[in-house]
């Protein structure tokens, strides 16, 4: 009974894999095809293996820039948010003034209102001051989006970690900032792997705010880039699909290299 019961088990979770990971099978597969072949049966596999479409799909994307630039926006956005929200999350959780519970709410608050309802509002006032399509003030953005869930999440961590090892730093005579570096910060590495996974996912794939922002072609992300394949009467689908595995793959790198300390960093959040 007991083997019977680990089968269907087994079985059970090898097809909630394969559901999951039909889509992209579905995406690889067509990436080798004509657009005709495509159009006529997307669910037959390819005749021949061909690289053309990930060719045309290199040029028309011109993807060394919007790789550029989405690997600065990515990088330099994950950075600022893990920097600033550790920071934070030790300010809010070390120092017991008043106003930090307040603060701590508000940002708790601010993660619960959908981007869809401030971006009219968003892309008019920076719009009606000009600075729009920079990628300074999409940096700033999501900036402001990713910290209150950075907060959140180091908040939980820190509160975890024994006060009396900033003691003894103290007590040797470490400030405050080296005692955050030296000795906080190694210990959230779990939690830092975590939220760069989410947030590089989040920012590597937008499409809505980018193309809220950026306007010049030369400022284009990767799923931007895709506009590429768009005419006004049809869609180019093959070299779309090329290019979409090509915008996926960077960040599947990354996912697979880390994929152990995401788990441990789950693992313990839950625990804490």
């Amino acid at each position: 009974m007991v083997e019977r019961q680990s089968w269907i088990k087994s079985i059970s979770l090898y097809l909630l894999l394969l559901a999951f990971l039909f889509p992209f099978l579905l995406i690889v597969m067509n990436s080798f095809k004509k657009t005709q072949y495509f159009v006529d049966n997307p669910l037959a596999f390819p005749t021949s293996f061909s690289f053309d479409n990930y060719i045309s799909a290199f040029k028309s994307m011109q993807f060394p820039q919007a790789f550029v630039n989405s690997l600065l926006i990515t990088v330099i956005s994950v950075l600022i948010i893990i920097l600033f929200s550790s920071m934070t999350g030790y300010l809010l959780v070390r120092f017991k003034w008043k106003v930090n519970n307040v603060l701590f709410y508000v940002m708790l608050a601010s993660m619960t209102i959908p981007f869809q309802v401030i971006m009219i509002p968003l892309v008019m006032i920076y719009g009606n001051m000009g600075l729009l399509n920079t990628k300074t003030i999409l940096l700033f953005m999501y900036t402001g989006f990713g910290i209150p869930f950075g907060v959140f999440t180091f908040h939980g961590f820190i509160k975890g970690v024994p006060y009396e090892l900033e003691e003894s730093a103290f007590i040797e005579g470490s400030s405050r900032f080296n005692t955050f570096f030296r000795i906080i910060l190694p210990l959230l590495k779990p939690v830092i792997v975590t939220l760069v996974v989410l947030d590089v996912l989040w920012i590597w794939n937008d499409y809505l705010l980018p193309s809220l922002v950026l306007l010049s072609p030369e400022h284009r992300t990767l799923p931007l880039s895709t506009f590429a394949f768009f005419s006004s009467y049809s869609v180019d689908y093959s070299p779309l699909m090329a290019g979409l595995i090509m915008t996926i793959i960077p960040v599947l790198v990354l996912y697979l290299f880390l994929q152990k300390q995401i788990i441990k960093g789950i693992t313990e959040g839950a625990l804490k």
